[in-house]
């Protein structure tokens, strides 16, 4: 097979699967749209500038609420050390199934299970506190009590010097971080569907 020939095929195979994951995510948002708040992945434009703080060098082990069909788990890995964790961590079993299929990596742990729970699924793991948590979770579609036991197990979970990077689709939730956490740091995103808020929190002072 000519060169050009293998790479029109794998060219083919990566356009499959992306399609693929787009199909798996939309009928997934249409039965749970409260869970995903939005039809379609992130952005490649999104899935950078959220990523752009995390000291990839230093980082040893990350924390992902959320990770749907993996947009963001797969910069994570593409990106992280290799003696680094990852620890998904998602409600929708259709979801756990597929990325525990989709990246068989040593360093990725899928947990089926609530972000709430992070505490547990730490421990389990052999952690008590991590260097980054990454979220696309809709906190504005979660209820209060929910929500606000989420943001304090998440701030209990950084070890000093760690960071919760989050995106949503408003700012519901900005009042909430900046009651949690000591620093917030806000961006915007536009080029993706639907335009993105960024939020960068510490527990402690920056």
């Amino acid at each position: 097979m000519r060169s050009t020939d293998a790479g029109n095929d794998v060219s083919e195979t990566r356009n499959r699967t992306r399609i693929g994951d787009v199909l798996l995510f939309a009928r997934n948002f249409f039965r749970h749209p409260r869970m995903l708040g939005s039809i379609i992945p992130s952005s490649r434009f999104l899935i950078r500038q959220l990523l752009q703080p995390v000291d990839w060098a230093a980082a040893r082990v990350i924390v992902e609420y959320g990770p749907g069909v993996g947009s963001i788990t797969a910069e994570i890995l593409e990106r992280m050390h290799p003696d680094a964790l990852l620890i998904a961590i998602e409600t929708n079993s259709e979801f756990v199934r597929f990325l525990r299929r989709a990246f068989p990596d040593r360093r990725l742990r899928v947990m089926e299970g609530s972000a709430e729970s992070v505490d547990e699924i730490l421990r389990l793991q052999g952690h008590e506190q991590v260097d980054y948590i990454i979220s696309g979770i809709p906190f504005s579609t979660i209820p209060a009590d929910l929500r606000e036991r989420i943001l304090l197990k998440t701030s209990g979970a950084l070890a000093p010097g760690g960071s919760f990077l989050v995106y949503q689709f408003s700012t519901r939730v900005l009042p909430d971080l900046q009651r949690i956490f000591h620093y917030v740091k806000r961006k915007f995103e536009p080029l993706n569907v639907l335009p993105a808020h960024l939020f960068f929190c510490q527990p402690g002072t920056a």
